[in-house]
């Protein structure tokens, strides 16, 4: 990509502790990436009252311009304040996205083999897992903006992709899809493509590989390692 941020993801080698590195290993992401996760989990946001009826396409261009609007003014998200991330995140992020769903797609048929305990941990982990991907995220947005294609879906449609690109002050605007579904509450977003690849399924393959060397408790404790260490190490603030 000239002259802009390189995009795609990349192995960490460390992530059960182990000093063999993973078969295929989690995909992590760097800064523009976990900026565009940062969108995907802010534009699955939904509004309350009267908004929860909007189109798809409507809510998350309304919602997103105003999580955009805040991290680019809010000093303690600029300063990389962990705490007031997490606070947005919490607050604003986690209510409105299918984590479930995202894990069992995840986990594909070993979903069904897993116990109830087994699955309630995974989507704990998964869940905590995009929590310190989306909170690392928020930081790093600066002078993006965004620019929506029309959303093409038939009126009883309960499933639906939202497209956009994301423009750079330099660089070729960045491909970022959205998967979403009609649920009770209104619409809730359960995956996300990033130039072409599609967020759970990258994570599928991973999971697969730990769970043919460790089974549905050895992805639960590699998940809950790698999450210990996201939290020990959060991400640096983005340059201004």
């Amino acid at each position: 990509m000239a002259g802009g941020a390189r995009i795609g993801y990349h192995p960490d080698h460390r992530l059960s502790g182990s000093p063999e590195p993973c078969r295929r290993p989690f995909p992590t992401m760097k800064p523009i990436r976990l900026l565009l996760a940062s969108f995907a989990a802010c534009f699955a946001l939904l509004g309350q009252g009267v908004h929860a009826q909007e189109a798809p396409d409507a809510l998350i261009k309304r919602v997103s311009e105003e999580i955009l609007e805040i991290a680019k003014t809010d000093k303690q998200i600029q300063a990389g304040n962990q705490q007031r991330i997490m606070e947005v995140v919490q607050a604003k992020i986690l209510p409105h996205v299918n984590f479930q769903r995202m894990t069992a797609m995840a986990a594909g048929r070993y979903w069904r083999e897993a116990t109830p305990e087994q699955q309630a941990a995974l989507v704990r982990e998964f869940k905590t897992l995009l929590i310190y991907t989306y909170s690392g995220a928020i930081s790093q947005i600066r002078n993006q903006r965004l620019e929506f294609k029309p959303m093409r879906a038939a009126p009883d449609d309960t499933e639906v992709e939202v497209r956009s690109s994301v423009i750079q002050p330099r660089g070729e605007p960045i491909q970022l899809n959205y998967r979403l579904e009609k649920a009770e509450g209104g619409w809730k977003i359960f995956d996300v493509n990033i130039l072409g690849a599609w967020l759970v399924e990258t994570y599928k393959g991973s999971f697969a590989s730990e769970i043919t060397k460790g089974g549905i408790d050895g992805l639960i404790r590699t998940l809950t390692e790698r999450n210990k260490r996201l939290a020990a190490n959060p991400p640096k603030p983005a340059l201004r």
